[in-house]
């Protein structure tokens, strides 16, 4: 294994069950004949199961390779594709690898970003060289929007209505724009995430809609007027059941509404099943992504998709408290960890 000088031990967060975290001292990753040990420089957002070291966003730079890597060396800065697949499974087998009967992810339910280091397949990994470290931690959040564009295949000149205005919404939305739509309409309540909606351009119309339930049902009837027709594509990016269960009724007849948020497992909504069959309804979700790295890349290198101003927040590893509470509080829209050299 070629590497520079290394620790036998690391900091890393774990939570050893829901609201109870700790900073710890654990043993560096044993690396595979085919990993690349990455140490870390950012990590973004926080979502995890427990017990586990969180983390599924993952930049930095390449501190140790074992001996069947070739295509890495060290010092490479690199981001890292989170999701492990089984690759004999029914669905790998299909070719629908993102379905994966065992599918694998670092800060889900394997030891994620949220540490000093962490080993990742080379397959995995991705050398960056234009972004900089904190533009770099939106790859993996980028990635899942380029699956969702992916999935929606929109028709040139498709009209769309987005609810929500989040970090991979935002993404999600300039990525239609620029590729078929010809109008894209954003709701969402006034506040940081639309201000920043507004300055990344991502949207034609801004709908700012009220916080309050009666106002906010009175704009939604003012979309439907001035939309008799509705959309081409209506997507949820909320994670709110209730708008879920509305957004069917903007979906124009033969359009598609796309499940896009990110909902309780046990949350349901109910829809007509006679208005899918007669107008055609073709209701999609998109989880995640599967070998969408290296076009993202490609594309935020490029510049044509604008992310500045989405990671707003950076805490290092001890400040983890004050971090889960800038989300909490909604004065991060995006937070990053950052580690010392």
């Amino acid at each position: 294994m070629g590497s520079i000088p290394l620790p036998r031990e690391m900091k890393a967060l774990r939570y050893n069950k829901p609201e109870d975290f700790e900073i710890v001292t654990v043993p560096l990753p044993q690396l595979r004949e085919d990993d690349v040990l990455v140490k870390h420089i950012h990590e973004g957002e926080f979502i995890a199961e427990f017990p586990l070291i969180p983390g599924h966003e993952t930049v930095g730079v390449v501190a140790a390779i074992g001996p069947k890597v070739t295509d890495f060396k060290i010092g490479d800065r690199v981001a890292a594709d989170v999701s492990e697949l089984c690759n004999h499974c029914f669905y790998c087998r299909r070719g629908e690898s993102l379905l994966c009967e065992k599918w694998s992810g670092h800060g889900i339910n394997l030891p994620g970003g949220f540490a000093e280091y962490c080993a990742f397949p080379q397959a995995k990994v991705f050398k960056i060289h234009n972004l900089s470290d904190i533009e770099a931690t939106l790859i993996e959040p980028a990635s899942c929007a380029a699956h969702g564009l992916d999935k929606i295949r929109p028709r040139l000149g498709s009209s769309v209505l987005m609810f929500g205005a989040g970090p991979t919404g935002l993404v999600l939305a300039q990525l239609l724009r620029q590729n078929g739509a010809s109008h894209l309409a954003l709701a969402a309540p006034a506040g940081p995430k639309m201000e920043l909606a507004k300055k990344l351009n991502a949207a034609d119309t801004y709908i700012e809609l009220s916080r309050g339930a009666d106002a906010a049902a009175q704009q939604l009837e003012q979309i439907k007027r001035d939309n008799p027709y509705g959309f081409d594509i209506v997507i949820e990016a909320t994670g709110s059941t209730q708008i879920l269960e509305g957004a069917i009724d903007f979906c124009r007849r033969g359009g598609t509404l796309v499940v896009y948020g990110v909902y309780p497992n046990a949350a349901r909504v109910s829809w007509p099943p006679a208005k899918i069959f007669g107008d055609e309804l073709r209701i999609i979700g998109s989880f995640s992504e599967v070998h969408m790295f290296p076009q993202t890349v490609e594309y935020l290198d490029s510049g044509k998709i604008k992310t500045q101003g989405i990671v707003n927040k950076v805490f290092k590893l001890e400040q983890y408290g004050e971090a889960l509470e800038s989300i909490r509080n909604k004065t991060a829209i995006k937070a990053a960890i950052v580690f010392d050299d």
